[in-house]
């Protein structure tokens, strides 16, 4: 009878002894299910865990139930060197050799390409591109458990009932297994070790160099409690940053990625861990939650998003710029000098273009209280000129050597666009400061929970307040009244509404050809194109 040996202790024995064997040699086949369902969609890596664990069943099943077969595959087939191959022997090698072939890729795709930044739009692998790799490594790590089985027990069902219950095991483990690895990326590259670890062995053995499997275990085990210790390390610093003066710990971090050096005492100063701890916390809920406020999170935001801005999206634009013309008449160059509100003039002759220089305005004030007359060209210093596209880091680092603190912002053909100031650089940080003569701020949040901003406010600014990504990545607009006229494209009137991005933009006043005053609200409901353009 089939089931003859239940009255067998020791069956019972060799029983649990194989579910166990089973459950260590599956589990490297259980790795590699979890690292290939990563790259499906969300929705599809439970489907794809399942079915991969189902078809390493289904295949150990018919290799047990072809035992005679299986066991031919030990026979020699040809002879290299003096070195007989068997049908296992090259089955092996080529596993060895897939599963190399297949953690080096995956490793350079980790190391070396951008795979740690979540893209908005990410593109992921077919499923049946992924399932197809699955069968091909269960036909591998099948054969290898199929053979350990046949070696330990001479009874075919307890063969099929220890694979049954080792594989169930795995179908439960699976999920954690897989939710762990994608919480943690570290762990990702340490069972890809494994893999090419693994496919190496196979490779040896294929060649007749038994390499006993406690060595391999015992490799395994010991960068298993490495990795232990290292997410310890880690959570302990995440707790430490949750337990400390948020906003001092985050102005440092900012502080060492622009180069500058933190002047408090380092036996004062909690910890010294990475930036990517405090980067990953500072966006937490638990970091900037209301009672702090949104806008830490967005001054956080401003300053790690200033690398990859180029200074004329922080500039204080041509049109807003206050400068003297040397060639107007002595009375009108001192009524526009004494209505003047900023520390440096810009001094030009004729147009702004033909630039003499900067002058302090109140060094020219003050030679014209003791002489009585103006003298500008005394006081001109050499600007520090930038193109359009220079990154803002840079510019401020020029800014950081330069006598005056004004840089000068050219376009491609020598037309100044406009100016950067630490002050410009700032406001790209905490949003806008209103000059002495702005009597309202420059956003207002209203009672309904829209707001009010000046249509010369960053838009970069105004996408961490909605929540939405309003920037071009072609820089073709750099402020909110820019969005509305790139994306209406004309100058519109009071009144006029642009449904976009989940929102409502409705101009409240227009002063000229400029926007003043736009009006945002949240969009529920698609508009018809008669309401809104």
């Amino acid at each position: 009878m089939i089931f003859e040996w239940m009255s067998d202790p020791s069956a019972w024995v060799g029983l649990v002894t194989l579910v166990v064997l089973e459950i260590v040699l599956g589990i490297d086949n259980l790795v590699f299910i979890a690292i290939l369902a990563e790259k499906l969609p969300p929705h599809q890596r439970n489907t794809a865990r399942i079915l991969g664990l189902i078809l390493a069943l289904g295949m150990r099943l018919i290799l047990l139930a072809s035992i005679a077969w299986v066991v031919t595959l030990t026979d020699p087939l040809f002879h290299i060197f003096d070195h007989a191959f068997s049908g296992r022997d090259l089955i092996l090698l080529f596993g060895g050799v897939f599963l190399l072939f297949k953690g080096t890729m995956e490793l350079h795709e980790r190391i070396e390409s951008n795979h740690a930044h979540k893209e908005e739009n990410p593109v992921h692998a077919a499923f049946w591109m992924v399932i197809v790799q699955i069968v091909v490594l269960d036909a591998v790590f099948s054969l290898d458990s199929v053979i350990t089985a046949v070696g330990m027990v001479k009874e075919l069902s307890v063969m099929m009932i220890a694979v049954i219950i080792a594989v169930g095991i795995m179908l439960w483990a699976s999920k954690p297994l897989m939710e762990f690895v994608n919480r943690h990326p570290t762990v990702v590259i340490l069972c890809l070790g494994f893999l090419m670890m693994i496919g190496f062995s196979l490779v040896v053995e294929g060649f007749g160099f038994h390499i006993p499997k406690g060595y391999l275990y015992a490799a395994i085990g010991f960068s298993v409690l490495v990795e232990m210790v290292n997410q310890t390390m880690r959570r302990n610093q995440e707790k430490l940053v949750t337990t400390t003066d948020l906003r001092y710990r985050t102005a440092s971090a900012v502080m060492r990625m622009l180069g500058g050096k933190n002047t408090s005492n380092s036996n004062e100063s909690p910890s010294n861990e990475p930036e990517d701890v405090l980067a990953t916390r500072a966006f937490a809920d638990e970091v900037f939650d209301e009672k702090n406020g949104v806008y830490h999170s967005v001054m956080v935001q401003g300053v790690l998003g200033l690398a990859e801005r180029p200074v004329k999206s922080v500039m204080t634009p041509r049109p807003e710029l206050e400068w003297i013309d040397l060639d107007e008449d002595a009375e009108v160059i001192k009524e526009r000098l004494l209505s003047m509100t900023h520390s440096r003039l810009i001094v030009a002759h004729g147009e702004l273009d033909n630039i003499a220089g900067i002058a302090l305005t109140h060094k020219v004030l003050n030679e014209y209280i003791e002489t009585g007359t103006l003298n500008f060209e005394k006081h001109l210093r050499e600007p520090v000129i930038v193109h359009e596209n220079a990154q803002v880091l840079m510019v401020m680092e020029q800014l950081r050597q330069a006598p005056l603190q004004m840089a000068i912002v050219l376009n491609e053909y020598g037309s100044i666009e406009g100016i950067a100031t630490p002050i410009d650089v700032l406001e790209a940080i905490a949003g806008e400061f209103p000059d002495e003569d702005e009597l309202e701020a420059a956003a207002e949040s209203l009672e309904d929970g829209s707001l009010m901003l000046e249509g010369s406010t960053d838009i970069r600014h105004v996408s961490l307040l909605l929540g939405r990504n309003l920037v071009d990545e072609s820089e073709q607009y750099s402020t909110l009244s820019g969005y509305m006229l790139y994306h209406l494209g004309h100058l519109p009137v009071n009144g006029e509404k642009l449904q976009a991005d989940g929102h409502i933009f409705e101009v409240v006043t227009m002063d000229g050809h400029k926007i003043e005053k736009i009006h945002i609200m949240t969009s529920d409901q698609p508009a018809s194109d008669e309401e809104y353009r």
